[in-house]
């Protein structure tokens, strides 16, 4: 299935979401270089054709070329941030030093707010980058499901729309659909806060308390969403979309979702240590809580789930007292 739009492209990155954009993207590039921190990482994938660590049970094709080395990306029109969210401005300021050219389209693909700043990671990009064109590509789109082609709804944000239509040219196939969106801080936001929601999620799971007391958190979630984006520069029909209502729900009840299973481990009793480490992979709305309840609070927001995650995870308050709170404030409209 061939582009003519690209040819070819860096993905720095190689964990679950990098090795999933590889497999999708492999059939319409001629070439992909995926980026990854460790050499011998890198040397068992081109020899094996799979990644030991992530997703392996995923071949890879012959055209995608594993590296350790940040400036193999440089030659590519093309390039992916599939870091996690602490990584992404010391990665950008590598690939600034690097010299990268401003011609290079830049893609987002992680899903948070830095800590210090409370910056999205676009505005982390266009701070470093000035010229460069640059984009996000979000909404419910687990990398395992990415990898094996099942069905998958994405949303690529810019404000650049035309630039936007190019990556939705790429991003569509049989089984992988793409729509647009210049609301690139909704899109942003929505991939972000949905992370510390999906950790409430999995506590309420995890406590037992039922169905429909997860329903309501989920739906109440959303309503708070709304709120904190809108408040930070998102439009509301966003929240409403992939990005916002879509990644919330996937992110909330999938067995796939790191955070759900950060906090279904919470709530079953395990330290946030004890979660995290039999984790083995990054949850990003563990260090997203903290950045998002600094953000919320400097906004003037109400954020009641957000408030009631961070006091579990940075305040020590147990589990069960911070969700009994929720289901006890004062009764009030449900839409104000």
């Amino acid at each position: 299935m061939a582009n003519s739009t690209f040819k070819s492209a860096a993905i720095i990155g190689s964990g679950s979401f990098g090795t999933a954009i590889a497999k999708l993207l492999e059939s319409k590039l001629e070439s992909i270089v995926l980026i990854g921190r460790d050499a011998g990482t890198a040397e068992s994938i081109n020899r094996d054709r799979r990644n030991p660590h992530y997703l392996n049970n995923i071949t890879l094709g012959a055209n995608v070329f594993a590296s350790a080395r940040l400036t193999d990306s440089l030659p590519h029109p093309l390039i992916f941030f599939a870091v996690p969210t602490s990584a992404t401005r010391e990665t950008a300021l590598a690939l600034a030093a690097a010299g990268l050219s401003p011609a290079t389209i830049l893609v987002s693909c992680a899903k948070g707010i830095e800590t210090q700043t409370g910056d999205r990671l676009s505005q982390i990009l266009r701070e470093i980058f000035p010229q460069n064109p640059i984009a996000a590509v979000s909404g419910p789109n687990h990398a395992e499901e990415i990898a094996t082609g099942l069905a998958t709804c994405a949303v690529i944000g810019s404000e650049d729309l035309p630039l936007a239509v190019r990556l939705q040219e790429l991003f569509t196939f049989p089984h992988f659909r793409s729509y647009t969106s210049d609301d690139l801080a909704g899109i942003e936001f929505g991939g972000a806060v949905k992370n510390v929601y999906a950790i409430a999620a999995g506590m309420a799971h995890g406590l037992g308390l039922g169905d429909n007391a997860v329903a309501a958190l989920v739906t109440r979630a959303l309503s708070e969403m709304t709120r904190l984006g809108m408040a930070l520069g998102g439009r509301m029909e966003t929240f409403a979309g992939l990005s916002g209502v879509g990644d919330l729900i996937v992110t909330c009840f999938s067995e796939h979702s790191r955070n759900h299973r950060v906090g279904l481990a919470l709530g079953s009793g395990k330290t946030l240590e004890e979660a995290v480490a039999a984790l083995g992979m990054v949850a990003e709305g563990v260090p997203n809580t903290l950045s998002i309840h600094d953000v919320a609070r400097r906004a003037g927001v109400r954020t009641p789930i957000i408030d009631a995650v961070y006091s579990i995870l940075y305040e020590g308050k147990p589990v069960a007292i911070a969700m009994r709170e929720l289901l006890t404030r004062d009764p009030r409209p449900e839409h104000s």
